[in-house]
């Protein structure tokens, strides 16, 4: 290593003046806090000497000069040029020898340590810095995100920039899962993921919903009324237990992942397709779908998972269909219509759904209700009849599954209206889509995988980056 690590602290800070001033601002810190941030600095200014003196001695090794790819002939040394980079360490300056062509290849010079440092042309900061900044505009508005940046590593950073870092790496995740779209179509399935033994006997439970979104009404420009628009979202889950403090076993959801998307069920499905043939749809002991009545979910139910999964309708929403039959037809301001709900409710809770779609077809068989009334009734026997294989609510309990579809709610509601529905918030569409994809990356474990550097072993790597 370097003969940094060999001085010792007082001679280390007597040739720096910023060393030296951090190093007794922690002696003449008064609390602990104050020593601790004191501390930090201090840490902070160590490693940055640390690295530029190691860049320092990669840049001093001998190179082994790669060929012209013009003429091949090999490039010669043009001496050390100075480069700088912003990194969780603060800006390192550092100089590297380049090479250019010895016949004079217009347009061509290579710099070797880049290469074996995973720098790119015109890079300006480090990936770890962009990482957390990601990061962190994951969770948080983007001008927010630059303040926590600061606070946390003391780089001094722009909105604009952790934008465009989002925008980048969005765009390399969507680019990622066309690439694994274009797999699953020409017919080759993904792997499934890696799951304990304990995860694999639970019940993979699968649930959709949509959520609206505040989205421009033009591109480039903030201006005009404000447009609605959308995102369907889906979670799959493994769902087991555990005890409480009080002894009590309570469900709980763990491997969580998402798939969510600005369009329609078409354009959903390959998504979540591919997302459940890599949690295990085909070899998981138990599949459930949950969700509330939309059309266009039981659809979608129909035409990918029906012959794999159990299905369920939300209870709840279930529930609100009969208490539109209880107000239309004993009107819902009266002591009647409250006790008439909660008795079918009850026995829809406890297993007797086709006692309570008898009812609602004796009422309408009684007809002596106005037209309107008649077709409230009709509207919410047809709907419970058509999911009368979905609400053995009974059954469902004792197998041990949801009733509700809760879960999807609350992934909507973190995933989505969290990030994206902040006061004075609205977006474009490749705005949305960017950020998306990384909130998406990071729910599912693969935000990591988004920064991986591919780092050439040698000098005697292809010479690749041209400036």
């Amino acid at each position: 290593m370097t003969n940094l690590l060999k001085l010792p602290l007082a001679e280390l800070c007597a040739d720096d003046g910023v060393l030296t001033t951090r190093y007794l601002a922690i002696g003449e810190s008064q609390s602990l806090v104050a020593m601790v941030w004191a501390a930090w600095a201090f840490g902070l200014a160590i490693a940055n000497q640390l690295l530029s003196q190691e860049l320092a001695r990669r840049a001093s090794l001998p190179t082994d000069w790669p060929q012209c790819p013009k003429c091949h002939c090999r490039l010669r040394s043009k001496g050390l040029r100075p480069r700088q980079i912003q990194t969780l360490v603060g800006l390192v300056h550092f100089s590297r020898r380049v090479g250019r062509c010895r016949n004079g290849c217009k347009g061509l010079m290579v710099a070797p340590l880049d290469q074996e440092l995973g720098l790119d042309l015109y890079q300006q900061t480090s990936q770890e810095v962009v990482k957390l900044g990601c990061l962190l505009a994951v969770f948080v508005p983007f001008d927010t995100a630059t303040v926590l940046l600061k606070q946390l590593t003391g780089v001094n950073l722009n909105a604009t920039t952790v934008w465009n870092w989002v925008q980048s790496l969005g765009m390399k995740a969507m680019e990622q899962l066309e690439q694994e779209l274009a797999l699953l179509n020409s017919g080759i399935e993904p792997s499934e993921e890696e799951r304990s033994p304990e995860l694999k006997q639970m019940p993979l439970i699968i649930g959709a919903d949509g959520v609206m979104v505040p989205m421009r009404p033009l591109e480039k420009t903030p201006k005009g009324k404000t447009i609605w628009r959308e995102v369907k979202v889906a979670i799959l889950t493994r769902l087991g237990s555990r005890l409480s403090c009080t002894g009590k076993q309570i469900s709980r959801l763990y491997h969580r992942r998402m798939v969510a998307i600005l369009g329609d069920i078409d354009s959903l499905r390959p998504l979540l397709w591919l997302e459940a043939l890599r949690q295990g749809l085909k070899t998981a002991e138990c599949v459930v779908w949950i969700s509330d009545g939309g059309r266009g979910f039981w659809r979608l139910y129909h035409e990918c998972f029906a012959n794999w999964a159990i299905a369920i309708l939300d209870f709840y929403h279930a529930a609100q269909n009969l208490w539109k039959a209880a107000a239309a037809a004993l009107d819902g301001r009266t002591t009647k219509a409250r006790q008439w709900f909660k008795l079918v409710r009850h026995q829809l809770r406890h297993g007797e759904s086709e006692q309570v779609i008898a009812q609602l077809a004796h009422a309408i068989e009684w007809s002596q209700f106005p037209k309107s009334v008649m077709n409230t009734l009709t509207n919410v026997h047809d709907y419970l009849h058509t999911h009368r294989e979905h609400i053995k609510y009974k059954r469902f309990k004792e197998w041990g599954l949801p009733r509700g579809s809760g879960m999807v709610e609350s992934a909507c509601k973190w995933l989505i209206q969290q990030r994206f529905k902040g006061v004075g918030m609205r977006w474009s569409e490749d705005g949305f889509n960017h950020l998306l994809h990384l909130r998406l990356a990071f729910v599912n474990d693969r935000f990591d995988n988004l920064f991986l550097v591919s780092v050439n072993p040698s000098s005697t790597a292809k010479c690749d980056r041209l400036f």
